[in-house]
């Protein structure tokens, strides 16, 4: 493994994490910023990309601009209701489980789209990995009604019906951004693969629609310039608490996306898989552990299967036990060879002491006989 991949590994596991940690502060301390937190997501990757990557649009893009523009629009349709969704009693581990469901979707439309085959184990998992999301939405509600029972004074009905819409919202995220997934597929086999490039123009042209929620980003702004004052301590800098949450977000969403990028192309697809679902893992636990949700053993078996059918799907088990059998095939290959080559070596030694002894067998000279014992024969 090379020091890129280390580096991005490394980036991945503390940058998705610090994002998705400091989105959930965040949203605990203002439960309606999901379009402002998207928004500043945007736009910050969106500035970068517009300095370092297109350098002010000087630099000609590899794909057209008419290829963008519904990867950007379902790009930002999946962004937005996935952070929207937080506006309705959905917790943020409940949003990871769902958005762990990303290889059903995918699955399920590649068969429909593009006309894909799976083996029976994939199928299976996917069984796995539904009923996985179905088992853990089914608690989350039942927790909802059980808050809904405790606070008297709120509507018990209203409450449990935009949770129901919040997990809709989800559900159509979860399809959208399998369905980009697929087009940039098709895509980038067409037109070849340029990551940098598709990053900046994904964030960059879909900055104008969020004019269409301007209102309701403007008012969770004001709410962030009024919160709390946080004072750094070493630095005796005072800043407000929720502006703090917010930069922090943005930043380490845009590490996390681009280490993922980063490390799609240093390593291969089952690392990536590895460490993806490793990140998500640990989000899960540090979310559950220390803001102190309320995750029941049913959720703990929804968790369970989401990751079998996941590990399934993506052959991991296969691939480290096929990586072994190789290596071991390899290694008794490599002692064959060894053995030939010392038979080899062998025989060439054999052949070396025949030759050898040959040449010095014939390098001998017998003395000619002497004058006087040719005289003393012929006188006989």
């Amino acid at each position: 493994m090379n020091y890129k991949a280390a580096i991005a590994i490394a980036g991945v596991l503390l940058g998705c994490c610090l994002d998705a940690l400091y989105l959930e502060f965040a949203v605990r301390y203002d439960s309606g910023s999901g379009n402002l937190i998207t928004f500043l997501q945007f736009f910050f990757i969106a500035l970068y990309g517009l300095i370092f990557t297109s350098k002010f649009f000087t630099v000609k893009p590899n794909i057209p601009m008419k290829d963008y523009v519904l990867l950007v629009t379902m790009f930002f349709l999946s962004s937005v209701l996935n952070n929207y969704a937080l506006n309705f009693h959905i917790s943020v581990p409940l949003q990871m489980i769902f958005r762990s469901g990303s290889l059903m979707a995918n699955m399920i439309l590649g068969i429909i789209i593009l006309n894909k085959s799976y083996d029976f184990w994939k199928y299976v998992s996917v069984v796995l990995i539904t009923l996985g999301i179905f088992v853990s939405t089914i608690a989350s509600g039942s927790d909802v009604k059980k808050s809904q029972v405790q606070n008297a004074e709120s509507d018990k009905n209203d409450s449990f019906f935009w949770w129901l819409f919040g997990v809709l919202l989800l559900s159509l995220a979860l399809f959208i951004s399998a369905r980009m997934g697929i087009y940039q597929e098709v895509m980038y086999k067409k037109r070849g693969k340029h990551p940098n490039e598709a990053l900046f123009y994904t964030h960059v042209l879909a900055l104008p629609a969020f004019f269409l929620m301007g209102k309701n980003i403007w008012n969770h702004m004001i709410v962030a310039a009024n919160s709390d004052a946080f004072i750094i301590a070493p630095l005796n800098i005072s800043i407000r608490i929720q502006i703090l949450y917010l930069v922090i977000n943005f930043i380490s969403h845009y590490f996390c996306v681009k280490c993922v990028y980063i490390l799609t192309t240093e390593c291969s697809s089952l690392t990536v898989t590895m460490v993806v679902t490793l990140r998500k893992f640990a989000s899960l636990i540090f979310s559950i552990i220390y803001f102190q949700h309320p995750f029941t053993a049913i959720h703990w078996i929804g968790t369970v299967l989401i990751i079998i059918g996941t590990i399934m799907f993506t052959e991991i088990i296969s691939k480290i036990f096929g990586s072994f059998k190789s290596s071991d095939l390899s290694q008794s290959n490599n002692d064959e060879e060894d053995i030939q080559t010392k038979t080899v070596d062998k025989e060439t030694l054999y052949d070396k002491i025949v030759y050898k002894s040959t040449q010095t067998f014939k390098s001998i000279t017998v003395p000619k006989p002497h004058v006087g014992y040719k005289l003393l024969r012929n006188s006989k």
